[in-house]
């Protein structure tokens, strides 16, 4: 076992992956207990968080972890310092902000049985948080996908009344099966402008 500390070893760790990991992965990887891990993942949270001008602050995301941008700073970024999100994973995303809190059943029914692996892969960026209900899971979006967009809010109602703007503006669920419906359903009482584009149109 490394005589490094296991402080220095997460941040490392969390840093060098990129994404955010659960506890049991980095368990697994470093050869510590679970316990000892949430000990010292408390521990660089609050270290972070002292460290006189720093820019990097550990996330919780749902059973994950990961090491972001404070937001403070993420708004003066470049674009090209931004997560890119896999083209691949774009109509899920949007679908996700548009409709959150939303049910991983419904985006199956919409975008087939991809969804699972799709909503697997944007958690392991750190984009959406799963919690359970039941017996599916209610999909909501995070600051780390907020910051990915451009988006200029990160509570969940103002992320999905921003996003509702840039779906509709852009067109890009047209042609989805079942998004006309989803399109349909009840609008949100609050207007947000945004000067920030959307990320170009998804495509399949």
């Amino acid at each position: 076992m490394s005589e490094l500390p296991l402080e220095s070893l997460l941040e490392a760790t969390l840093f060098g992956a990129g994404r955010s990991m659960t506890i049991s992965e980095l368990s697994e990887s470093l050869g510590y207990d679970e316990e000892e891990m949430i000990d010292s993942l408390n521990s660089l949270r609050a270290t972070l968080k002292r460290r006189r001008g720093g820019a990097l602050q550990i996330a919780e995301i749902g059973d994950r972890w990961a090491i972001e941008v404070k937001p403070q700073i993420a708004d003066h970024l470049p674009k090209e310092a931004r997560t890119e999100i896999p083209q691949k994973l774009l109509k899920a995303a949007a679908l996700i902000a548009y409709h959150q809190p939303m049910a991983q059943s419904r985006l199956v029914e919409l975008l087939g049985q991809k969804a699972y692996d799709y909503v697997r892969e944007l958690a392991q960026l750190g984009m959406v948080d799963r919690r359970k209900d039941g017996n599916t899971r209610r999909l909501i979006t995070t600051r780390r996908f907020s910051e990915s967009f451009g988006c200029p809010f990160t509570q969940r109602k103002k992320v999905k009344a921003w996003f509702r703007e840039q779906v509709q503006s852009s067109g890009m669920l047209d042609g989805m099966v079942g998004a006309e419906t989803l399109l349909e359903e009840e609008d949100i009482d609050l207007t947000v402008q945004s000067t920030l584009p959307i990320l170009e149109q998804a495509e399949e």
